[in-house]
């Protein structure tokens, strides 16, 4: 085992959830919020999620007031409530065979911590041991360090023994912050411009769930 963690992105790394979930809830606030504005394309609001962030498109991008942020939240949440995306391909496979020989499995997400161990337990009968997801305050969040200070503090751990899989730019710029190795998940990338950006800049960037669980599990 390389690594003795894993700290996980969830959508789009390890759950089909943009294109289903994420990208139709925004259409339907942004109609609703913002109707004379030219709705976004899929490709341009993976592009915004890539850099400056979710967050930023918002706050910067769309100028929502926290009422306008609200009501967009609670869009989200109820699709987030009534769509339960799919694990990708040979994921849930990985997930217990790291756990069955001893790894430690976190996940560093902008969904929410609710959903995210509803996913793991209806795909991987397990829920992770940590989760750090969008309930908590801004400045808790991914890009910031704050998780990975916390999942080294919780389980003694030092940033070699860590590795964050990630398939956007914010988890890319945590992992960073605090000197961890990261691995780009590539095989939900449909921009080349942020497939080229994470092939350039990730420790390690595999296309296939199958190639990052032979790298994780080789000895």
């Amino acid at each position: 085992m390389k690594y003795r963690c894993l700290v996980l992105d969830h959508d789009d790394t390890v759950v089909k959830s943009t294109p289903d979930i994420h990208y139709p809830s925004f259409v339907e606030a942004l109609k609703e919020l913002r109707p004379d504005t030219e709705p976004l394309s899929l490709k341009e609001f993976v592009t915004y999620c890539f850099n400056p962030g979710f967050l930023s498109l918002c706050k910067d991008i769309l100028k929502f007031n926290n009422d306008e942020q609200e009501r967009q939240y609670k869009i989200w949440k109820s699709y987030t409530k009534t769509k339960v995306p799919d694990f990708y391909e040979g994921f849930s496979e990985l997930i217990k065979e790291y756990k069955k020989i001893g790894g430690i499995i976190c996940v560093v997400s902008h969904s929410e911590s609710e959903q995210i161990s509803r996913d793991y337990m209806l795909n991987c009968n397990l829920t992770p041991d940590l989760i750090f997801g969008w309930e908590l305050e801004e400045e808790k969040r991914k890009p910031n360090d704050y998780p990975l200070v916390e999942i080294m503090r919780e389980f003694n751990l030092d940033n070699n023994d860590i590795l964050v899989v990630d398939d956007l730019k914010p988890g890319l710029d945590m992992a960073r912050s605090c000197n961890i190795p990261f691995a780009g998940a590539g095989w939900s990338h449909i921009i080349p411009e942020i497939k080229g950006y994470m092939q350039t800049n990730s420790d390690y960037y595999f296309s296939t769930v199958d190639s990052l669980r032979k790298f994780i599990l080789s000895s």
